[in-house]
């Protein structure tokens, strides 16, 4: 008997979409690693969404032994530990300043009308590590416009970032008082007796269907049983001491313009996000786009700039700029790097990913990316150079990310395999 794509399974106020089935299997799958014990792995994915000048970004070599550039210099403590992506993009991914919004999805055509997002990067790794952390992400962003970002759901939805650091520290090492606790997990109590509910009603509905839809009500079973039992460790996580922190609760910074200080304090609160385990997975937005940057020889705001025109004036302060950029990174991979944890630091066990969606921003070019991969346990292959014609997959990059997590992935978004000539360690 077919169903119609309306039908709900409803009990006790509850109504749920059938049609949300085949999207919740994976969305709530566990993977043998969340089970794993030891030193866990990490990542962290960043985009500044105006670009970066190739000519001070890309070097003239390849392999190892490349030319440090400008831009790379401020990270040549690192170089045994980076790869540069050259002649890379995402297949299908256009639309100039709408490509950010696919920059950790690889979802074609963000700039078409009909366009709707799939499941970024981070979100997936946040889905199939399951809840071994007491936050399965974080999704952050500086000077985001409400429109912008790039993490997204499995159904394609924007998750909301977090702007405010101090809010993020709080969330991480502030226990709250006993009645809170457990007024947080009375609401969570309440979400997992709905879910009885629904699964009463899913199961009388199974025996009035033909065996295929049986077999997909199977797995929504499987899925709400797993769902339960996330919400029964969030239970846990709820009455679990929260770490002590290793660093004073940050001040938000309200100033636009000082982009430098609050992408430093993002980074900073990141670093403790990992360093507490309190999450495995970071993703960062940096909008730059209508910005007048606090920084000496800076009087423009970087939109306009970018289309400079090789005009010099502008093409310094664009240089000032990104290299603040930089400069912060190097910090936070020095921080990273000076943390040890199960042996090795914490630059080693984590994945930083770092790019831009515009290969040319003054040409809305979104072919030729300028990506940078830094520590996670990879053999690092200095500068790799795909064809800058006929662009290499990006997201063959994000499937070899994922299986360094130890996940059991075979393909994500358009990858074609893993990354050619990058591997573990």
């Amino acid at each position: 008997m077919p169903l119609s794509r309306r039908t709900f399974l409803r009990g006790a106020g509850i109504a749920l979409s059938l049609p949300m089935l085949d999207a919740m299997v994976p969305a709530f799958r566990r993977s043998a690693y969340a089970a794993q014990t030891g030193t866990p792995r990490r990542m962290i994915a960043v985009q500044t969404n105006m670009g970066i000048l190739s000519q001070h970004f890309f070097p003239t070599t390849t392999g190892a032994d490349f030319e440090l550039t400008p831009y790379l210099d401020l990270l040549k403590n690192f170089k045994s530990k980076m790869t540069v992506l050259g002649g890379v993009s995402h297949p299908d991914v256009d639309g100039a300043h709408e490509a950010e919004r696919s920059f950790l999805s690889a979802a074609p055509h963000p700039g078409g009308a009909g366009f709707k997002n799939s499941i970024s990067l981070d979100q997936y790794a946040a889905e199939l590590l399951g809840p071994v952390t007491r936050f399965p992400s974080f999704v952050l962003d500086v000077n985001a416009e409400s429109t912008q970002g790039m993490a997204f759901s499995r159904s394609g939805v924007k998750v909301p970032a977090e702007k405010s650091p101090a809010k993020l520290y709080e969330k991480m090492f502030l226990q709250g008082k006993p009645s809170e606790v457990e007024a947080r997990i009375a609401d969570l109590g309440r979400g997992r007796s709905s879910l009885d509910f629904v699964s009463d009603d899913a199961k009388r509905l199974a025996r009035s269907v033909g065996a295929a839809d049986q077999a997909r009500l199977d797995q929504y079973f499987s899925a709400v049983r797993d769902l339960e039992r996330q919400l029964e460790l969030a239970q846990e996580w709820e009455r679990k001491p929260k770490p002590k922190p290793s660093a004073p609760a940050p001040t938000d910074i309200s100033e636009n313009k000082k982009l430098i200080d609050k992408i430093r304090l993002m980074l900073d609160v990141a670093r403790l996000g990992f360093e507490s385990d309190s999450t495995r997975v970071v993703s960062l937005f940096i909008n730059t786009f209508s910005v007048v940057a606090d920084l000496p020889g800076v009087k423009d705001e970087t939109h306009s700039i970018t289309h400079h025109g090789g005009r010099k004036e502008a093409l310094d302060q664009l240089f000032i700029i990104e290299s603040a950029q930089f400069k912060v990174l190097s910090e936070f991979l020095t921080n990273l790097n000076a943390t040890q944890e199960g042996g090795d630091s914490l630059l080693d066990r984590t994945m930083v990913l770092y790019g831009a969606p515009m290969g040319n921003a003054a040409s809305h070019d979104n072919k030729n990316l300028p990506m940078l991969l830094l520590g996670g346990g990879f053999k690092h292959a200095g500068h790799l150079e795909f064809d800058k014609k006929k662009n290499y997959p990006l997201p063959n990059l994000y499937l070899s990310m994922l299986q360094r997590m130890g996940l059991p992935v075979d393909k994500f978004a358009t990858s074609t395999g893993t990354m050619r000539g990058l591997d573990f360690v």
